[in-house]
């Protein structure tokens, strides 16, 4: 049997730390599973999902603290099981001019319909005719057994009109039966 470590990571952005912190999981006798890495304006930030017997779990995270002389800071949980999740899986898509406050309003609404957010990619960019500044999101959800698609489409396109932003629903299906399945 083996136990999960969820690791934060974050640092002054630069050649070798994934190569270091992917060095140290292996000599500590882990296992890679899942990975968000992201160099965010010049700082390094990222998580991973670790597979590890748990006699040798104690050690692994020593070793990793030791790279907290480079630069590094980490966060590291255990987890014994993977909790399961049960409803639907949706993909959001979202697009409009940049303005504070859309991801607050957007996932307000998700809460208040007890969806789950699995994942969240959002990135600002220029807009390819105006020049101005668009943001654009990207979501994963898991909506609760006997939400009624129909009913978030409407909550989330009102919410969209008041924040004119362009919004996208896709592919409705059932979720899988753990977070890494």
């Amino acid at each position: 049997m083996q136990i999960h470590l969820v690791l934060t990571v974050i640092g002054r952005d630069r050649p070798g730390l994934v190569s270091a912190v992917s060095e140290t999981i292996a000599a500590g006798g882990g296992n890679w599973l899942d990975t968000r890495m992201a160099s965010l304006s010049g700082q390094f930030a990222g998580m991973l999902l670790v597979a590890i017997a748990p006699d040798k779990a104690d050690a692994l995270v020593a070793s990793l603290r030791q790279l907290e002389g480079q630069g590094l800071r980490f966060v590291i949980e255990r987890s014994e099981e993977q909790t399961p999740v049960a409803g639907r899986s949706l993909r959001l898509e979202l697009v409009g001019l940049d303005r504070p406050g859309i991801i607050r309003d957007i996932s307000h609404v998700l809460a208040g319909q007890n969806v789950n957010i699995a994942e969240l990619e959002s990135e600002r960019v220029s807009g390819s005719f105006s020049g101005e500044a668009m943001f654009k999101a990207k979501a994963r959800l898991t909506l609760p057994d006997g939400l009624p698609l129909e009913d978030l489409r409407q909550s989330l396109e009102a919410i969209a009109h008041e924040l004119m932003v362009d919004l996208s629903l896709e592919g409705a299906s059932p979720a899988p039966s753990l977070l890494n399945g």
